[in-house]
């Protein structure tokens, strides 16, 4: 949805599940033929390239399965530590990077819950990104605030970004910047509340409302008077539906309704308990504290999670005593109010707990848009200024190694490091600036086949490397002293991403005979 958004042209789609297939379908007709119900396990990339009659393409998006990487989750048995299962939905990030390797993208993004970063120690994440470079990528990881985005909830991913070595660098810094904000500034917008997203909806009790029903239209223009129409008319589009779907309220026992409603908005079961109430719910009370959450409505609502199938004992409406319905649960999602869920109510949850908030998606696919402009722009103009050559970078690399240490890097002059930096884009055109940002802890050997130049380097600034970055564990503190330089203005976007240096790397080192140069 919001790849379309950005205007992204969408080739093929591929799900497990038939119910997310189903929904697919029933919204995007006139992708009918071209969304697989396929399991990646079994389906090659081959067999999709024969479908669509492609075997390249520019973009890839997917997020394998979260539960695998759940850093509450169990399955028949610990996610860590000595009891440790297998689960084959954590190894589907490998089948995702076999289609990444056939096809050979421009840029790819996985998407995935926080969890991944500490799932295993840490293994699959850094797997991820170590793997993505020995396919030729330059990588690194972002996590996605989907409230600055314009998304009215408190929802938080994990995004690996991946862009081919031979093409300009992507960072969210520079393509994806916020459009919502607490205190909005330089354009920004004040973030989309609860309360503005869900609040023109009917009112129902617990149990009530049918799958198709009535918009009460007096209560929207009282809505659109407090809150204006950017988001239930410029995003959801109420103006364009014609009939409320999936705005059906769940049953709930009497006694939970009791405990609902001695909440106050915005309040936990924690939070009541601390202030002397007692509540009836009959869980253990320190194990499950916090299992009752009434939202508010004048700000975000906790995130809309798959588990709302089971209950929504942490999603209580903020005025009405009851959960959230399918609808209100979309609409915090950002899915337009003419989205329909034609399956069954537990699995309206689900899908729309499982979803990329299209708004988020919509910010990723822009931001793409505008790297693939660039990248199509650099291509035709500006090819590979001659700043630097490969033994002038292994001189000025040297030199900077030569400081010996952190304090001294930063008693560098501006010019002096820009030269160290510089050397590394050259020498180590498979790393991205923003990757170093968060090494991890594990460390290995590198696997990605060495530019010739760096064989001319000592033994330590080639290996060993962090295993999530893929930095030299010996060029870190040069990283960190540029992300601080970066943060404090000392060296421009242009400077600490250096895009023209990074390829000229690439091609120079691998005497690609066809490179031409011209001065900028």
């Amino acid at each position: 949805m919001g790849m379309k958004w950005a205007g992204l042209q969408e080739l093929a789609a591929l799900d497990f599940n038939p119910e997310a297939v189903a929904v697919f379908k029933a919204n995007f007709p006139e992708m009918k033929d071209r969304i697989l119900e396929k399991d990646l396990m079994e389906y090659k990339p081959d067999q999709l390239a024969k479908r669509i009659g492609l075997n390249r393409v520019d973009v890839i998006i997917g997020g394998p399965p979260c539960q695998g990487f759940s850093t509450v989750r169990q399955r028949d048995g610990s996610n860590s530590g000595e009891r440790i299962i297998h689960d084959d939905r954590r190894e589907l990030y490998q089948r995702f990077l076999d289609y990444v390797g056939y096809f050979q993208p421009k840029i790819f993004v996985m998407e995935n819950v926080l969890g991944i970063r500490s799932a295993a120690g840490g293994h699959f994440f850094n797997r991820v990104q170590f793997e993505a470079r020995k396919l030729g990528y330059r990588v690194h990881g972002e996590v996605i605030k989907a409230w600055e985005y314009g998304v009215p909830q408190k929802r938080e991913r994990q995004l690996i970004i991946g862009t081919r070595l031979d093409l300009p660098l992507f960072s969210c810094r520079l393509y994806m910047p916020s459009t919502h904000g607490n205190s909005p500034s330089d354009g920004e917008q004040k973030m989309v509340s609860l309360g503005e997203a869900i609040g023109d909806l009917p009112p129902l009790k617990a149990g009530e409302g049918i799958e198709v029903s009535e918009y009460n239209l007096n209560l929207r223009k009282r809505h659109i008077k407090k809150y204006g129409g950017r988001y239930i008319v410029d995003i959801l589009g109420v103006d364009k539906t014609p009939k409320l779907t999936a705005h059906c309220a769940r049953m709930h026992n009497e006694r939970d309704l009791r405990d609902f409603a001695i909440l106050g908005e915005g309040e936990t079961s924690a939070h009541a308990m601390a202030r002397g109430i007692k509540m009836e719910f009959p869980y253990d009370k320190e194990t499950f504290k916090d299992r009752y959450t009434k939202q508010h409505r004048d700000g975000l609502c906790s995130t809309i999670v798959a588990h709302l199938s089971k209950d929504g004992l942490m999603f209580i409406h903020p005025t009405q005593n009851r959960s959230l319905t399918p609808r209100e649960a979309a609409r915090i999602q950002s899915f337009p109010d003419w989205f329909e869920f034609p399956v069954v109510r537990t699995h309206q949850y689900r899908i729309i707990g499982n979803a990329v908030p299209p708004l988020v998606g919509k910010a990723v696919g822009l931001a793409i848009s505008r790297w693939l402009k660039y990248v199509e722009e650099f291509s035709k103009y500006r090819i590979l200024a001659p700043t630097i050559t490969g033994q002038q970078s292994i001189q000025w690399l040297l030199e900077t190694m030569a400081t010996g240490g952190n304090g001294n890097l930063a008693k560098l002059s501006d010019e002096g490091f820009k030269h160290g930096w510089f050397a590394i884009a050259y020498l180590y055109n498979h790393l991205h600036p923003d990757s170093a940002k968060e090494h991890g802890t594990s460390i290995v050997q590198s696997e990605i086949p060495l530019a010739s130049l760096l064989h001319k380097l000592p033994q330590k600034l080639i290996d060993p490397i962090y295993e999530r970055s893929g930095w030299p564990i010996a060029l870190a503190p040069i990283a960190a002293e540029a992300h601080r330089r970066f943060e404090d203005g000392q060296l421009l976007a242009k400077d600490y991403y250096c895009s023209e240096i990074f390829i000229q790397g690439y091609y120079s080192e691998r005497n690609k005979s066809n490179v031409k140069y011209y001065d900028s």
